[in-house]
């Protein structure tokens, strides 16, 4: 029978586990298109965070007065979109998801207007992104005050980026590796000491960041010479504080990684399951949120009991 349990049961494996639609029908002796056809009323129907939240009911209740981070990060789908994910980074629980056509302003505002109520009996403590404006912005409005950690994973790869292995400036290569150190710092001490090295490093290299070439022949009259140079020390001097501020709240983390991990994890589901376009790929990670508040059978029945109506309303 279409639109049955047992069909809700097949789907969570096929979101859940590696099977693709080809084991699946080796393992349930339904024809490819049998289970195309049975799975499309599912990927008609999105799941919101909401819709699960009873699956949180324990989190909830042993939340109170505990300490948390909130972090936030956004898995984009080949440009077409993004999947916004909140979570107790803490406790490693997935609040709240969204999908938006970008990481704006308005798009992070509608999120978090709808998330904070989620929260609203027990807020974070602190936060950590990857310092986006839009989502600096949000933390501050809607979160404020809390200390607010910029993810180091994120800022360790965009010093990377300007500062190339093979570069022939030895200032660059230098600079290269006490940008590398930034994501060992475990206490003040190695802050100071890290911190010396960089700022003996502008003593010395400082005059290469106000070198200027002159265009001739374009556009520009001048520009900095060496850019790359100036971007990463402003990303290792400004606001500072936010580089820093899991060594003054212990419970907040220096790297997103508990965030990373499970996008890692949903791009591996996605390439198991390749040729979904966006707004199939997205509606298969509000999915596999869902099926992951799942801790049993009869969790799983409570949320087809709640969902069915939802799912074959058309």
């Amino acid at each position: 029978m279409v639109g049955s349990y047992s069909d809700f049961i097949k789907f969570s494996d096929f979101v859940l586990n590696k099977l693709n639609k080809v084991a699946l029908s080796e393992v349930t002796f339904y024809s490819r298109s049998t289970l195309y056809r049975r799975f499309i009323p599912f990927f008609r129907y999105s799941p919101t965070s909401s819709d699960s939240l009873f699956l949180l009911d324990k989190y909830f209740k042993t939340k109170s007065n505990k300490r948390w981070a909130l972090g936030i990060d956004g898995k984009w789908l080949r440009r077409m979109g993004v999947v916004m994910i909140y979570r107790d980074v803490t406790e490693k629980v997935n609040l709240y998801w969204s999908y938006r056509f970008s990481e704006s302003y308005e798009a992070i505002e509608k999120d978090f207007e709808e998330f904070t109520p989620i929260i609203k009996n027990n807020l974070p403590s602190g936060a950590i992104t990857d310092w986006k404006g839009a989502l600096v912005s949000a933390v501050n409005i809607f979160l404020s005050p809390v200390p607010h950690q910029r993810c180091l994973a994120y800022v360790k790869r965009s010093l990377m980026r300007s500062l190339p292995l093979r570069s022939p400036i030895t200032a660059t290569q230098q600079l290269r590796e006490i940008a590398k150190e930034i994501i060992k710092i475990q206490n003040r001490k190695e802050k100071r000491l890290w911190r010396g090295k960089l700022y003996l490093w502008i003593k010395i290299y400082g005059f290469l960041l106000k070198e200027k070439t002159i265009g001739v022949g374009t556009k520009k009259k001048w520009w900095y010479t060496h850019g790359n140079l100036r971007r990463a020390i402003k990303l290792l001097t400004f606001d500072e504080k936010h580089l820093f501020a899991y060594l003054s709240y212990k419970f907040l983390p220096k790297t997103n990684n508990a965030i990373e991990g499970s996008n890692s994890q949903i791009k591996t589901k996605l390439s198991n399951h390749r040729g979904m376009k966006a707004p199939q790929q997205a509606t298969f990670i509000f999915w596999l949120l869902t099926f992951r508040r799942v801790k049993n059978r009869r969790d799983l029945k409570k949320l087809w009991g709640k969902l069915k109506n939802k799912i074959y309303r058309f």
